[in-house]
C-alpha cells in the first residue's frame, strides 16, 4: 500500500512520529486509497520555521515570477485532472462528474491568481505639499497557517494556497484528515512547478493534536480557516488574542424564496442541485425553501418526485446522483437529523429513513430527504445540517419570507426564483446574506469574485477574487519628498 509524506522545508519526510492514517473511501470501506503520515506538534514546528526562513527570498522573488509558478502548477493540474477527480471521489465521495468539475476550478482558480501578479499593487494619490510623492503598496503578511474543510478539497484549498503564495507569503498548509490524497496532489504539483523549498509546508494529521501549534505560533503572522463554527471561534480568539490576522468560512442554512410568479420546473432543478448534490455537503447547500402559498402543493409534489427519482450509490458510478456521506459521523449525524425533524412534526415528503440493502452496506450513505410543512423555528430549520435534506414552508409574501430567510444565526447564501425585478431586488436589498443568487441554485462560485457570509458564517473578510488580497497582504503608505529640492 502507498505511502504519502508530509512536506516540510522542501523535503518529502515521515511524521516524527512515524505513525501512519488510512484513507477510507466512504462508499466501500473495504477500499484503503493509502496511508498517510500523521503530524505532531514537532512536525508543524518544523514547518513553521521552515516557512519563516524562506519568508525573506520569497518576499524578495518578483511578483510576476511568483505568478508564473501558479501558472505552470495550473497546467500540470490540469494535465493530472482525471487521476485528481478519481482521488477526490474514492476519498471524499462526491460523483466523478463533480469532482471532475471541481478540479477544473481549481485550475481556474490557480491561473487568475497567476494573472493577479501582473495587476496594479498600489495607488498613487494626490498631496497637499509641493515636490512630493504619496503612493501606497502591498506587502505580503509572513507565514500563512490554512487550515481547509473536506467538501470541497481542491478548490478551498487552492482559493487559500494561491493568493497566500502569489501575494508573497509562506504558507503552512493543514488539510482535513479526511481527505488528505487530493491535498497531496495540491502540493505535488506546486512543487513541480518550480516552488523553492520551505515556501509550502504540507502536514497532515488531526487538527486535535497539532491545531494549537500551528494557530498559536508566534511566527504564524495570519490563519484562514474554513470549517465548523466551534472551531473557527476559538481560532478567532486564540489567534486575534496575540495580535494575527484571522480569516474565517464558516457555516450557513441557505434559503431559497420560491414565489408564485416562479418558473417552477427551474425552482425544482435549482433546489435539487444546490440541496441535494454533492450529498448536500456544502456550507452553500440550499436547506429551507420558503415557498409562496399559490404554489407550495404544485412546487413540492414536483419536487418530492424529482427527489424520489434520485440515485444514491458509489460516486464513481455515472448513474448516481449523490453518493455518500464523507464518514460514518457524518452520516449519523445527518440520520439524527432526520429523526429530529420528525420528532418536531415535519412531514416527511421523501426519503426520512435510513437506506437499506447490500448496495449501501459498506458504505456511509443518507437518503436524499425532503421534508414538508416545517416550523421556522425549530431546529430542522435553524441548525445545519450538511447532508441532502432540504425544509419547505408555505409563506405569504416577500416581506414574510425574507423575515423567516434572515430568522437564523447565518447568512452565507441565499436564492430567489422569481420573473419580477422589483420583488428580485426587494429581495437582494433585504437577505442577510453575502451571496446572492437570482433564479439558481444558492451553491456555486466564480473565482475572479468576492466569496463570503455575514452573522456566524464568516468572519466578515472575503475569500476569492480581488478581494483575497486584503487578508494577505499589508497596506503600506510612502511619502516620498524630492530629495534636493
Amino acid at each position: 500500500m502507498k505511502r504519502y509524506q508530509l512536506l516540510i522545508d522542501g523535503e518529502w519526510r515521515n511524521a516524527s512520529s512515524d505513525q501512519w492514517q488510512p484513507n477510507i473511501n466512504p462508499a466501500n470501506t473495504d477500499d484503503v486509497i493509502g496511508e498517510f503520515a500523521s503530524a505532531t506538534v514537532e512536525d508543524v514546528t518544523a514547518a513553521v520555521e521552515a516557512a519563516h526562513r524562506a519568508f525573506p527570498a520569497w518576499r524578495g522573488t518578483p511578483m510576476v515570477k511568483r505568478g508564473d509558478i501558479l501558472y505552470k502548477a495550473a497546467n500540470l493540474l490540469e494535465a493530472r485532472l482525471e487521476d485528481v477527480a478519481q482521488a477526490m471521489t474514492r476519498e471524499e465521495g462526491k460523483t466523478l462528474i463533480e469532482s471532475r468539475g471541481e478540479t477544473s476550478r481549481g485550475v481556474a482558480i490557480l491561473r487568475y491568481f497567476a494573472g493577479e501578479a501582473s495587476q496594479p499593487e498600489g495607488e498613487v494619490y494626490p498631496t497637499a505639499l509641493p515636490n512630493r510623492m504619496l503612493y501606497t503598496r502591498r506587502e505580503p503578511t509572513g507565514v500563512v497557517g490554512l487550515i481547509t474543510p473536506w467538501n470541497f478539497p481542491i478548490a478551498i484549498p487552492l482559493w487559500k494556497i494561491a493568493p497566500a503564495l502569489v501575494y508573497g507569503n509562506t504558507v503552512v498548509f493543514k488539510p482535513a484528515e479526511l481527505t488528505p490524497l487530493t491535498a497531496w496532489h495540491i502540493v505535488d504539483v506546486l512543487v513541480q512547478a518550480g516552488l523553492p523549498k520551505g515556501v509550502l509546508n504540507f502536514v497532515n494529521g488531526s487538527g486535535r493534536v497539532m491545531g494549537n501549534a500551528l494557530v498559536n505560533h508566534p511566527d504564524v503572522k495570519a490563519v484562514s480557516f474554513t470549517g465548523s463554527n466551534t472551531v473557527g471561534r476559538a481560532i478567532q480568539r486564540q489567534v486575534t488574542e496575540r495580535g494575527g490576522k484571522v480569516q474565517l468560512e464558516m457555516g450557513g442554512k441557505n434559503p431559497v424564496v420560491v414565489l408564485d410568479d416562479a418558473n417552477l420546473a427551474l425552482a425544482v432543478e435549482m433546489v435539487t442541485r444546490g440541496a441535494m448534490k454533492s450529498t448536500g455537503q456544502k456550507c452553500t447547500a440550499t436547506s429551507r425553501v420558503f415557498v409562496q402559498a399559490g404554489v407550495y402543493k404544485q412546487f413540492s409534489e414536483a419536487l418530492i418526485e424529482t427527489v424520489k427519482a434520485l440515485r444514491v450509490g458509489d460516486g464513481m458510478d455515472a448513474n448516481s446522483y449523490l453518493g455518500p456521506a464523507v464518514s460514518r459521523d457524518q452520516q449519523q449525524s445527518v440520520l439524527d437529523y432526520l429523526r429530529i425533524g420528525q420528532e418536531e412534526g415535519a412531514k416527511v415528503g421523501a426519503g426520512g429513513a435510513d437506506l437499506v440493502g447490500a448496495a449501501y452496506d459498506k458504505g456511509f450513505y443518507v437518503p436524499p430527504t425532503v421534508f414538508l410543512d416545517a416550523d421556522v423555528k425549530s431546529r430542522l430549520m435553524q441548525e445545519e445540517i450538511f447532508g441532502p435534506v432540504v425544509a419547505l414552508t408555505p409563506i405569504e409574501t416577500l416581506n414574510d419570507a425574507i423575515e423567516a430567510a434572515n430568522g437564523v444565526p447565518y447568512g452565507l447564501s441565499a436564492s430567489i426564483i422569481s420573473q419580477d425585478i422589483g420583488k428580485i431586488m426587494r429581495f437582494v436589498d433585504g437577505i442577510q446574506a453575502g451571496m446572492v443568487h437570482v433564479n439558481d441554485e444558492t451553491a456555486g462560485a466564480e473565482p475572479q469574485v468576492p466569496f463570503g457570509g455575514v452573522k456566524d458564517s464568516s468572519s466578515h473578510s472575503r475569500e476569492q477574487g480581488k478581494a483575497a488580497r486584503e487578508f494577505y497582504t499589508l497596506m503600506k503608505t510612502v511619502y516620498l519628498d524630492y530629495p534636493g529640492v
